[in-house]
């Protein structure tokens, strides 16, 4: 039994799996509440199944990249139930549970198709890899600033499905014939379920003590500008 844990973006949200699937899960979408949300749905979740966190086997976090503050309360609440409990913790790379939970709603036939997640930074920036329809991770998590050469030469190759957070403003930018946007995905614990079912398997846990969640690059903290009268 895992619990996973997912904050990298508006939605917060936690499910409890096994190596089968996701047995329950609970989602939460206003938007910045994960700090009060989080531990409210673990506690649900728990209850429901009638079990303890002495009774998982390892708690699974998606790790980043995605927003500072999601990423950081969900990987800390993570850390704090993997040591008071005494079980494994697990990180999972965001864009690679992302591919996960999009191949578990869509048919991919296997041939030259790429996956893209993404997610929405800021201004015209993504977070974003590629993935085979198989699985194999063809181009490292980066943070790139689109414009309309992005992606030119994988388009050249084939086409390319483009879906996440960060898909919608690419949408008018991205024009290639060969690029395709799922406008309907948004992320979810139970997309952990897969990856962190084989961590624990293979035995490939975080160091719960210094794992910190996977920024991808440094927070930049805005001031207001001051109001004129």
């Amino acid at each position: 039994m895992i619990l996973c844990i997912e904050t990298a973006t508006g939605v917060c949200s936690a499910a409890l799996c096994n190596d089968t699937g996701t047995l329950h899960l609970r989602e939460a979408s206003e938007g910045r509440s994960h700090a009060s949300q989080l531990t409210v749905l673990i506690r649900e979740l728990l209850a429901e199944a009638s079990v303890t966190t002495q009774e998982l086997d390892a708690v699974a976090v998606s790790k980043g990249p995605g927003s500072y503050t999601g990423l950081r309360i969900g990987v800390s609440v993570a850390k704090g139930i993997s040591y008071g409990a005494g079980i494994p913790l697990i990180g999972i790379n965001t864009m690679t549970a992302m591919y996960y939970g999009f191949i578990s709603k869509h048919a991919v036939a296997p041939g030259e198709t790429l996956l893209c997640p993404m997610i929405d930074a800021r201004r015209m920036e993504v977070y974003n890899a590629l993935f085979t329809t198989d699985g194999k991770m063809v181009r490292a998590t980066a943070a790139d600033i689109i414009d309309n050469t992005s992606f030119h030469a994988e388009l050249a190759k084939g086409k390319v499905m483009f879906f996440g957070s960060g898909a919608a403003k690419c949408k008018g930018i991205i024009t290639d014939s060969n690029a395709y946007f799922e406008d309907d995905f948004t992320l979810s614990a139970s997309y952990l379920q897969l990856p962190s079912a084989e961590a624990l398997k293979e035995k490939r846990f975080e160091d719960t003590a210094y794992f910190e969640p996977f920024y991808l690059k440094e927070f930049l903290a805005t001031v207001p500008k001051k109001m004129i009268p």
